[in-house]
């Protein structure tokens, strides 16, 4: 990372080059599940699991999707296949871990829950517990706190006049 040098003078201010170590040789295994989103009907043609399902194969033995970051961009993590529950974790043993209030995510306006979300982007928070190891992830509308954060039109899909349509987008193409 480089973190911004101060001093007085010109020689003594810019940039440095800096290497940090906030964990060592940590693993942390997933398990997933699809859910449908069902405020899209126009898509129920494609909720095929199967199909979805060897695209994540695919996915997680290329390394992922894009490059993941623990927290922050200098904290990289990368992806490979594995058998969730297997090996010895280091917190196993220990019964509870509590991490106070958290932020979960967001909910877009085609991912409403409740009257509330809808036509709104809304953060959702919570209070996750870790239980021998394993922090399991609540859907958003099970979070005991959320924020709305702006009003937000479900943006239709497949409409060519509202979605991307190469460059004409851009008025570089008539």
């Amino acid at each position: 990372m480089r973190p911004i040098k101060y001093g007085h003078g010109p020689k003594e201010a810019g940039n440095d080059l800096s290497y940090y170590t906030y964990l060592k040789d940590c693993r942390y295994q997933v398990r997933a599940h699809f859910e449908w989103n069902e405020n899209r009907p126009e898509l129920a043609g494609d909720r095929k699991e199967e199909k979805h399902h060897n695209i994540a194969k695919r996915m997680i033995k290329a390394g992922g999707r894009r490059d993941i970051f623990l927290g922050a961009r200098e904290c990289q993590g990368y992806v490979e296949p594995c058998k969730f529950g297997e090996g010895k974790g280091a917190y196993d043993d220990l019964p509870e871990l509590s991490f106070g209030l958290m932020y979960h995510g967001l909910t877009y306006a085609d991912e409403a829950y409740s009257p509330e979300t809808r036509n709104a982007m809304t953060a959702n928070f919570w209070y996750p517990v870790m239980e021998k190891g394993v922090l399991t992830f609540p859907r958003p509308d099970a979070c005991p706190l959320h924020k709305h954060l702006r009003s937000m039109k479900m943006k239709p899909f497949g409409v060519e006049e509202n979605n991307f349509i190469g460059l004409r987008e851009f008025g570089e193409v008539n």
